[in-house]
């Protein structure tokens, strides 16, 4: 028992109360004695470097007189076994190997074992080896023959080894991930290159086929402005001016029949072919009935191809002319001409 200083047991006491309560709830260390996981990994501990002295060179500098009072200072200020080098157990180990016959200075060390023997196996617990080990060097230094003594030098061997073989795998796994990062990347390169290389060919194709079409249009415009024009009679009543106008061939009927417009809209102008300004013609071909109305009608030529056609037919399907009496077959030439 610490009668060092009987005013400093009481607070030893309390110490060990609120110790030994952690104890409850943190639980005992898992057994360290199976050895087949250890077995497993084949890995052998890496070679240790000299290990530290129990107690700090400036705690074995101290006089006893100065050791006594240190120790009865950490003991009041809770101080059983930690920070290192200033602490009751250090201070208690120095003072009896200045004065071992001292049975004060034994019966301290007594009672501070079993709180640094909780403070090593919780150490352990949560992989703090240094600590656990600064820990042990007290426990062996304080009672050589403790029995927990090869319990725990096993513990902490076995937890540097696994720690040391987790930081091997995690570095592996980081140089895995790497790798398979710039893998990633280039993967991602080459498929951006072909993705933009058959991009490209599809758009050189599409202007190549839009070049084609161009020059097929122009072809279409030459051959039509090198056809001879006929002259053609002007309708009884004009057709409406702008953005089409029409130009009347002599009806062709049985009985010379002639056609006297009533109402002949003029067609609406393709809003894309307004947008590009283009222009051009369309001659068709219609059938009027003896009531005055377009009966049916059709292309017979059209420059540039199928951008105007529709908007003719269109038009002269709503043409009206006076009562005949026969159908009367004709043709119109409609011009298209882009707005000013």
């Amino acid at each position: 028992m610490l009668f060092v200083n009987h005013k400093a047991r009481p607070a030893l006491v309390r110490i060990g109360a609120i110790v030994l309560v952690s104890l409850a709830f943190a639980g005992c260390k898992k057994d360290q004695a199976g050895d087949a996981a250890g077995a497993g990994t084949g890995a052998a501990p890496t070679a240790a470097t000299a290990p530290k002295p129990a107690v700090a060179d400036k705690v074995t500098a101290m006089s006893p007189e100065q050791l006594r009072e240190n120790a009865s200072g950490a003991l009041r200020q809770q101080r059983l076994y930690a920070p290192a080098g200033d602490n009751a157990m250090e201070y208690y180990l120095a003072l009896r190997d200045k004065q071992p016959s001292d049975p004060a200075v034994s019966s301290a060390l007594t009672d501070l074992v079993p709180y640094a023997l909780i403070a090593t196996e919780q150490s352990i617990g949560r992989d703090d080896y240094e600590e656990a080990q600064r820990l042990y060097a007290l426990l062996e230094k304080a009672d050589a023959k403790h029995p927990a003594l090869a319990r725990l030098e096993k513990a902490i061997t076995d937890g540097r080894t696994a720690a040391a073989q987790r930081a091997q795998e995690e570095e592996l796994e980081a140089a895995e991930e790497v790798a398979r990062q710039a893998e990633l990347e280039k993967q991602r390169i080459a498929d951006q290159q072909a993705q933009q290389k058959e991009a490209a060919e599809r758009l050189a194709a599409q202007q190549e086929a839009d070049r084609q079409a161009a020059a097929q249009r122009e072809a279409a415009q030459r051959a039509a402005a090198s056809r001879p024009q006929q002259p053609e009679p002007a309708p009884a009543s004009a057709p409406p001016p702008t953005p089409a106008s029409t130009a009347a061939e002599p009806a062709r009927t049985a009985s010379n029949t002639t056609l006297r417009p009533i109402s002949l809209p003029a067609p609406n102008y393709p809003r894309e072919a307004q947008r590009r300004r283009r222009s051009g013609e369309v001659e068709v071909e219609f059938t009027v009935g003896t009531d005055g109305s377009v009966t049916s009608s059709r292309v017979v030529n059209a420059s540039p191809p199928r951008v105007f056609d529709r908007e003719a037919l269109a038009a002269v399907n709503r043409w009206r002319f006076q009562p005949v009496s026969s159908p009367v077959t004709t043709r119109r030439r409609i011009e298209f001409k882009p707005a000013d």
